[in-house]
């Protein structure tokens, strides 16, 4: 088993709504999130997780991500934007002869080129 001390990990506060307290995400694992009441029970809870988690990739002899390695990631994300964000985007896309996929793809991919340069 490898020293899960070394896999970094995200926390963040849940909302009321989402039921209080804190959630913990690791971000070699898309699939293991755990959470707590507080900070240290949402830690040692996310620990049981990524225990369970790498028990069960190894029992499939699945690969089991390296520490800070980036995991898995799927290469999806949903972002919900204004509705005036959306419509120019779809009018771009069809000026484009594009899929709006595609396009945002590319202005991501734009604006991450821009930000690295500095």
């Amino acid at each position: 088993m490898k020293d899960l001390s070394k896999y970094p990990f995200e926390i963040r506060p849940l909302s009321k709504k989402e039921g209080g307290g804190y959630m913990i995400s690791f971000t070699d694992f898309s699939e293991c999130i755990s959470d707590g009441e507080t900070i240290a029970e949402a830690i040692e809870n996310g620990m049981d997780a990524l225990h369970e988690t790498i028990a069960a990739l190894e029992s499939l002899n699945m690969p089991v991500p390296e520490p800070d390695s980036g995991g898995s990631h799927s290469g999806k994300f949903i972002q919900r934007v204004p509705k005036s964000i959306h419509a120019r985007l779809v009018m771009r896309a069809k000026q484009e002869d594009v899929s709006m996929n595609s396009l945002v793809l590319s202005i991501l991919a734009e604006s991450l080129g821009k930000r690295e340069k500095v």
